[in-house]
């Protein structure tokens, strides 16, 4: 076998393990296992901790799939998941996403494990292979006016009705809500079930952009880098020139000694 592959030197026998994709490791690993070069074993070893790691994670976003599955049903699934519930300024999203089984989008997590340019990667990805995807934001003054839970319930039936779908079963992250037909509640859904992580992936990609843009309107309030939430550089910046419209007046009480809006 060492004859066979002499040809090729331990460099590029190298590149060829790390970037081969998972269906041709193992037959790239059965190739160079004869082969007594050094660095071309410490390459296969590579190889095979790489193979291994895919196949753990193949694993784990298969029973994502399989969890939505099981629970959703056979009819029409749809996702749903929110972010921005406990900011300060800024609205809160929900999105709602219907996948189908195939094909998969391996990699799917609940967002809060995963970094801003994978999420990014992950939402392009979504985009492309969902059956239908919605948004909803709850702006901060309404949420001023009706509160948190009520707005929860509009943002999600709002999402879900942008999707154009008549679900047949909506998978929720979180506790109860009753704010649409079908739901069944998942605690930490984000984690365990494909539509509503890639619902995760998608609400935080989408508000984290917006939340950008409302930062070039308010610059001092540090809103690209808190994304709204109570950061202690967002916290300061409250106390220094009180609110702004995109700010809830409701969750800012203990920030402001005066009720000065911007």
């Amino acid at each position: 076998m060492a004859n066979m592959t002499s040809s090729a030197s331990a460099a590029s026998v190298a590149a060829e393990l790390a970037s081969a994709p998972l269906e041709q490791v193992d037959a790239l690993l059965e190739r160079y296992a004869e082969d007594p070069r050094q660095q071309v074993q410490k390459a296969c070893d590579r190889a095979r901790r790489r193979r291994d790691k895919e196949l753990a994670e193949r694993e784990r976003v298969n029973e994502m799939y399989q969890n939505m599955l099981e629970l959703g049903g056979d009819g029409v699934v749809v996702g749903v998941d929110e972010v921005g519930r406990g900011s300060v300024a800024g609205p809160l999203t929900v999105c709602a996403v219907c996948l189908p089984p195939e094909p998969r989008i391996w990699g799917i997590n609940d967002s809060k494990q995963l970094s801003p340019a994978r999420r990014e990667i992950l939402a392009s990805k979504i985009a492309e292979v969902a059956t239908a995807i919605g948004i909803c934001h709850i702006a901060p003054a309404r949420i001023d006016e009706i509160g948190m839970a009520r707005a929860l319930r509009e943002a999600v039936a709002g999402a879900v009705a942008d999707t154009g779908l008549t679900p047949d079963c909506v998978l929720m992250d979180g506790n109860p809500l009753g704010a649409v037909p079908n739901e069944k509640d998942v605690v930490k859904g984000d984690a365990h079930i494909a539509c509503i992580a890639a619902a995760s992936i998608v609400a935080k990609v989408t508000r984290d952009d917006l939340m950008v843009e409302l930062d070039a309107e308010y610059p001092s309030y540090h809103l690209a880098q808190s994304k709204g939430y109570a950061s202690a550089e967002h916290i300061q910046a409250i106390k220094e020139q009180g609110l702004t419209p995109v700010h809830r007046a409701t969750f800012c009480g203990n920030f402001l000694e005066t009720g000065r809006l911007f």
